[in-house]
């Protein structure tokens, strides 16, 4: 049964740091694309940070030297370090994966980042 379930959200002040956390099962995510996307009413969905088979990641701008996506694939997690984090940061932020054929997807059912100002 794939899972993918993520942990770590909460209420932050401006500036400081969450970690999350995504723990996945049920298929090989280390030969998938892992990625985190944050969701809000006015913005929509964004996709924020990929890390691919071959550990090569990617981010928006907006977090570029803020945020880190990482594996532990001996743990069947994928991260998401964030620091220095702002109010626009505010969102449900969801795990999910695709496989290299760009076909198949599985998420997450989210956690809730706010931060406070």
């Amino acid at each position: 049964q794939v899972q993918l379930v993520e942990s770590g959200g909460g209420l932050v002040q401006s500036g400081g740091s969450l970690r999350l956390s995504c723990a996945v099962s049920g298929f090989p995510f280390s030969e998938w694309y892992m990625r985190w996307s944050r969701q809000t009413p006015a913005e929509g969905r964004e996709l924020v940070a990929t890390i691919g088979p071959d550990g090569i990641t990617n981010y928006i701008d907006s977090v570029m030297g803020r945020f880190t996506i990482s594996r532990d694939i001996a743990k069947n997690t994928v991260y998401l370090q964030m620091n220095n984090l702002k109010p626009e940061d505010t969102a449900v932020y969801y795990c999910h994966a695709l496989d290299s054929s760009l076909t198949n997807a599985y998420w997450g059912r989210g956690t809730q980042v706010t931060v406070s100002s």
